[in-house]
Order: structure tokens, then sequence, then C-alpha cells
């Protein structure tokens, strides 16, 4: 076939993979010889702990990436090129020291990818080199989905009725990479070959192998075969934290060693053949589609909220804000279900999606913060970090965004935990000091007798807190936080 560039370079982002790649297949088709560069990017790393998992899972994914390159192309050594600096700047710094005619990527819907990947194309546009790119991470991006009036969703529901009606097997074709390998060539001996260590990138080893997670294409792979068996039983299992329901795949889906596609055409083909299971979760997938598609549409939700009202809301300030911020971040609140959850993201960088509703409802509604302030620390401590989820899922706690909790139904704490951990496996895991308590105090230590708390070794303010605000007494200063809106 006739080749429209004599060298290219692809320049992987959040796709470190090579199987049902739209940007890599694109590229090899295109070019008759085709560099694979990754760039650490200092604009983003300079900016995280020296401890992250993330970094790590990166890293790891890459060493996998490079050996997956060498195999499809037949060739030994080392194929991927893998840089640390601001990408902009590598990117078009390499693409002119290897001559190339074109560079290639998927598409990113962040502002701050945006941006960068504006001054990309400009200054490669200057040294008479394309940028293409391709739609790879959702099914449909952007205006793809409008409605009748031609403006895009804010409400889920309708999306995904929307969503379910126009997808065909087009939009879920995946892509062959191998009957194009043969175009990938090696980097110029003057560039060293190889993944760098993560000490080299100025970061520390994480217990990310200790916890189980398996980086690169391989882990998802192995995840999403065990999540198949256990798919049509999704609706049930997925609301309890100490069952093993969800796919937990969110770290893949974000660094793209997983294709969405695959997903979703399993899981809509699934739904075909009458699994309940298969279907609940594919709306979970379509969720995603839709986060992506208000970041897009409406780039305002990275400053305030979705529904520009609720900026008005006062939100708690100065240094008893500070301080039960803090008991939040550190999991002593004295509500364990609360706790449980914040440890789980300290301690493993994950944390269940009911979990996620509840602390974070319980720190917008129950202490009167800002939601911006529980996006952040999520942002720093989820390993599947996505701008897009994590915004949607804190403007929905906080009555804000798209499809939203309304702003007068609370959360109770308690409740919750009886209702998706009534047995305590959860909290037990989390919080062992609290593991004599029998199960009908475990939600509320505070209303166990001297005697009960004696009998389980628990000493309320000393080796477990003190619940740090009534919820009644809470619920009821939200309410007048929120009637604000109402005007």
């Amino acid at each position: 076939m006739n080749k429209q560039f004599d060298a290219g370079l692809m320049w992987f982002r959040r796709d470190l993979r090579v199987n049902d790649n739209a940007a890599l297949c694109v590229a090899l088709q295109a070019c008759k010889r085709l560099y694979c560069v990754f760039v650490f990017d200092t604009e983003i790393l300079d900016g995280l702990a020296r401890y992250d998992r993330r970094v790590e899972f990166i890293r790891e994914s890459l060493c996998e990436l490079d050996a997956d390159l060498c195999r499809l192309s037949g060739k030994a050594g080392s194929l991927l090129i893998v840089r640390h600096g601001a990408a902009a700047t590598e990117i078009v710094a390499l693409a002119g020291k290897l001559g190339v005619q074109a560079v290639f990527s998927a598409h990113d819907y962040e502002s701050q990818a945006i941006a960068r990947d504006a001054r990309v194309r400009g200054e490669l546009a200057g040294a008479g080199i394309a940028f293409q790119t391709s739609k790879d991470h959702v099914i449909f991006e952007g205006r793809e989905l409008l409605t009748q009036a031609g403006t895009a969703y804010g409400v889920f529901t309708p999306y995904k009725n929307k969503w379910l009606a126009s997808v065909t097997s087009r939009h879920l074709q995946q892509h062959d990479t191998r009957p194009f390998a043969s175009a990938l060539v090696s980097a110029p001996e003057d560039l060293p070959p190889g993944v760098p260590a993560l000490a080299a990138l100025g970061f520390q080893k994480t217990n990310l192998i200790e916890l189980g997670i398996r980086p690169g294409a391989s882990g998802a792979r192995q995840l999403f075969e065990d999540f198949f068996e256990r798919m049509d039983h999704y609706h049930q299992t997925r609301d309890f934290p100490a069952v093993k329901g969800p796919s937990y795949l969110g770290v893949h889906l974000r660094f793209g060693t997983v294709s969405i596609r695959q997903l979703a055409a399993t899981a809509l083909q699934r739904q075909i053949e009458g699994s309940r299971g298969a279907g609940v979760w594919l709306g979970e997938l379509i969720w995603r589609d839709f986060y992506f598609s208000i970041l897009s549409n409406f780039p305002h939700v990275t400053e305030g909220a979705y529904r520009r009202e609720y900026d008005a809301i006062k939100w708690e300030r100065g240094k008893r804000a500070q301080a039960l911020f803090a008991a939040w971040c550190q999991g002593q609140t004295g509500y364990p279900l609360v706790d449980a959850a914040m440890a789980q993201i300290n301690q493993t960088g994950y944390m269940h999606n009911r979990l996620r509703m509840v602390a974070g409802s319980f720190l917008v509604k129950d202490l009167g913060m800002d939601w911006r302030w529980g996006e952040r620390y999520f942002a720093q401590h989820l390993n599947d970090f996505d701008l897009a989820a994590n915004n949607g899922g804190w403007q929905w706690v906080s009555s804000s965004g798209c499809d939203a909790q309304p702003w007068f139904r609370i959360f109770n704490p308690v409740s919750q935990s009886e209702k998706f951990d009534s047995e305590g496996k959860f909290i037990r895991r989390y919080l062992p000091q609290l593991s004599r308590l029998p199960n009908a105090l475990l939600h509320a230590p505070w209303s166990a007798s001297a005697a009960q708390l004696d009998a389980a070794g628990v000493v309320l303010g000393q080796n477990y807190p003190l619940p740090i605000v009534d919820h009644a007494e809470a619920r009821s200063r939200t309410l007048q936080r929120y009637a604000v809106v109402k005007k």
C-alpha cells in the first residue's frame, strides 16, 4: 500500500497498549517507518509526591509496552524511546531530530492537555511536521451525541439512551495493528533505549506490587478475564465494599492498558444475551463517556459548579474547617465506614465506588467543606484518578453537577454502613481496633455502653475517635447552607 509519510512518530500517552490502539494503527498505516515515544512529563510529575503509585504503574506498563512492540514487530531490542522533560518541548525536539514528517497520538480532553497539544501542533507546523490525533479512550466524544435541539447533554439518562441507540459495530470495531507492524523501527543509537528506573525519574518504589496491582496490558487482561466470570452478578455485588464485585479496571482505563471498545463491546453483547449485571456495568462505562462529554462541552466545571448557582454556597472556612478536613483525610471522623474508606484510599490508592459517594457526601454535607477540597485530595491519592470522572463524582455528591443527588437528600453514614457493610467485614479490615465490637455496635461505636466498649478493647477518644460532628445537627446546617440555591 502507498504510505503517506516516509517516517512518523507515535506519541503514547494514556493508551499504553499495542492491541486495539487507534492512534498506533493510524500511524502504522500512514508511515513507512514509525518510531515510538513516551514522555514522563515534568510539568505533571513535578506536582506529584515522590511516592506515587501511578508513576510506578506507568513505568512498569511501559516496560511491558516496549516488549509488546518488539513482539508485534518481530524485532529484538527496544523500540520505545522514553524521554523525561516537558512533553511539548521533548516531542518537538525529538520529531526534528528523527526527521519525521508526522506525529501521531490519541485525543486528550483535559484543559491542560489541550493547551499542550495546541502548542505542539503549532510548533510542529512551523517545522513542516503534521500532528494527527485520533479518538481512542472513549466511544463517543465531544459533540458526537447531541439532543434534538443540537446541544450537549446535561442529564445522564437521556444521554445513555442516545448512546445505546447510536452505538454500532463501527464504534466498537477494534483496530488491528498486526498487518502493519513491520513499519516499527528502533531509535537511532544516540538515543538511549529502555525505560528509566523510578529513581532516575526522582520517584520511590511503592507498595503497588504488594497490593496485587499488576500493571500493563497483561494486568488488565487478567482482571477482565476474572471479572467476566462475575459480570452477570455485578448488579447484585457492586455496592458492597467487602464483596469482590467491581472490575477493578479503573487504573487500566485511566492509562489505556485496556481498550474501552473491547470492554463496551463485551458488556453490550452480554446485555443483549440477557445479562442484567452486564447491562448495569455497561451503564457505568457510559457514565465514563458522559463525564468526558461534560468536561469537553462545559469546561467551567473544572473551576466551579456545573450548576453555577451552587457557587453561591458558603462553605466552612478557618481553623475549624482545616481541622475537620484533616480528620476526614486521616480517617479520624468517628464514623467507621467513612474512616475505613479513607484508610483504604490512603493505604492502597483505591476506594470502592459506593464509598466514594459516602465519604464525599460526609465531607460536603456533614462537615460543610467545599467539594473542591475533596476533589483535590482524591486527585492526589487515587490510582485511577481521571479529571472528568473525579470532577463529576464530586459535583454529584455536592448536588452541583449533572444528575446530582438532590441537595436535600443527605447520606446518613450510619445507615449506609448498616446497609452496605452489615457484617462489618470491610470496617474490620481497615479499622482493626474496632474488630471486637459486635455487628450491632460496630457502625456507631458511641452507642455502646462502657462495659461493651471495655470488652471490645475500644477507648473512644484514644484508640478510636468520638464523632467529630453530630449527623442530625450537621444535616440541619446543610439544609440551611443549601437554602441559598432555592432563592
